[in-house]
């Protein structure tokens, strides 16, 4: 990890800063996206440890800095002064950030991080936080849908083949198993993170032999606690008569046989031929995995097919987020401290108004009566919250929302790095736990993958008079 994993804009602007003394200038960041993926309800904020592994790591080193000092302008000069140099080698953050909990259910505008301290540090951590925070959170929505799609049969990542490279494949494990996914077929993100392994064989282990039957006749007494055997290399349905044998030569040495897997063909029909060939053998406990460009339509459809699938496993569709490439989110200056001491909010300005961003420093209050998210209010902290809350939507300022004032509710950016310093971990399984728990919080129409409701989620009455103020009397 290094601080070179950055934009070189980020560079030349903190140089600028520096040159300018403004380096050591308060501001505050807000990391966010604009709209929901998938055309989805929700999205799953991820990425936030990876992104805490990497700031505490934050230090350029003798090799980076003789990179930056190569550098030149297209005249031929050093790109960077040396005194800025000497800058970078002696730098350590001491930046405040404050996140939502990864495995928190998130809308559009809402800050996933709040970023304050001085602004040459806020801008050179910009790119990596959008980097992870983005992917993460992109993969782990994608996963809970494809989850929730699938009901109570678990989800197995299967994806690091078609995944963007070591680097991307070892992410989107992690945000997988955050979003809800069982386990991996990667094996170093089970070392690395402890998500559970699981895999079958492939087609190449059946063509190496002479014939189906001997291959998975093999591959048992190899594996004999470990066996899901790939039927569709030649003849599905004979495969599947095959794999009844050899689960019958198992039990016969004590063993089970675990499963079957389905890789091709109408998922739908195979499984239900599957299991009735397997229940009729005496074989109810063998399970069906079906893989094959999966998604959570395919899987909605099936299971409306009554497909007889015992897990599901998912790979390009996962991994790559095939439907929506990216998350979008951006990183925005929203106040910055003036030289009497006084915070000054600021706002980026568009023609399009949902790309005008919200000034102040923000906070997310959720709403929440008998369990339920009622919706969220984004206000600045720095002013005492109202009692009686309206929110506005972001986009459309006819859209309003007042809450009852019996409801209760709790902030959801909580401090995660203080001066520099880590101040709160936590566990992949108690993420992935929030995950679902949140997701269970949401009123079932806005889970819906096909036109979800949308949540209630705005700015304050009082900020979005400020931010209206801002944005009819631009600097």
């Amino acid at each position: 990890m290094t601080p070179l994993q950055t934009d070189l804009y980020q560079l030349t602007m903190a140089a600028a800063y520096f040159a300018n003394g403004k380096a050591d200038q308060e501001s505050v960041f807000h990391l966010f996206f604009r709209r929901l993926p998938f055309a989805g309800g929700y999205a799953i904020a991820a990425g936030l440890d990876s992104a805490l592994d990497w700031l505490a790591s934050f230090q350029f080193s003798h090799n980076d800095l003789a990179y930056l000092e190569k550098l030149k302008t297209a005249q031929g000069n050093p790109l960077f002064d040396a005194s800025f140099l000497q800058y970078l080698a002696d730098l350590q953050l001491s930046l405040d950030i404050e996140a939502m909990p990864e495995g928190t259910v998130v809308f559009p505008h809402e800050p996933l991080l709040r970023v304050r301290g001085p602004i040459l540090q806020a801008q050179l951590v910009e790119t990596a936080l959008l980097n992870i925070i983005n992917f993460q959170t992109l993969i782990a929505t994608k996963a809970a849908r494809i989850c929730r799609a699938a009901g109570e049969s678990p989800v197995a990542e299967f994806g690091y083949r078609r995944a963007q490279g070591p680097d991307g494949a070892l992410m989107a494990s992690r945000a997988a198993y955050v979003g809800g996914c069982e386990s991996t077929s990667n094996v170093l993100a089970g070392q690395r993170y402890g998500i559970p392994v699981k895999g079958t064989h492939a087609h190449s282990w059946i063509m190496s032999f002479d014939n189906e039957q001997e291959a998975f006749d093999a591959y048992a007494r190899a594996m004999p606690e470990n066996a899901i055997l790939l039927v569709d290399t030649y003849d599905t349905l004979a495969g599947v008569d095959k794999a009844i044998a050899t689960a019958r030569k198992l039990k016969e040495r004590g063993h089970q046989l675990a499963g079957i897997r389905l890789d091709s063909g109408d998922l739908a029909w195979l499984s239900r031929q599957a299991r009735q060939r397997l229940d009729d053998a005496g074989l109810p406990e063998v399970k069906i995995v079906a893989s094959n460009d999966l998604d959570e339509h395919l899987i909605e459809s099936l299971r409306h097919q009554g497909a007889r699938i015992d897990i599901w496993g998912v790979g390009t569709n996962l991994v790559t987020a095939a439907d929506q490439p990216a998350l979008g989110g951006v990183y925005k200056l929203a106040a910055i401290r003036d030289a009497q001491g006084d915070w000054q909010p600021r706002i980026k300005l568009s023609e399009q108004r949902a790309k005008s961003s919200i000034p102040g420093r923000l906070q997310v209050h959720r709403i929440v009566r008998e369990g339920k998210f009622l919706g969220d209010a984004i206000y600045d902290d720095s002013e005492p919250r109202p009692q009686n809350l309206t929110i506005v939507d972001p986009d459309n300022p006819l859209r309003r929302r007042n809450f009852p004032p019996d409801c209760s509710g709790t902030d959801l950016l909580v401090p995660v790095m203080t001066k520099g310093e880590v101040v709160h971990r936590e566990g992949l399984d108690r993420i992935r736990d929030r995950t679902q728990e949140q997701l269970d919080q949401l009123d079932e129409t806005i889970l819906r993958l096909d036109n979800p409701h949308q949540y209630p989620a705005g700015i304050e009455n009082g900020l979005n008079d400020l931010r209206e103020t801002l944005l009819a009397n631009p600097k």
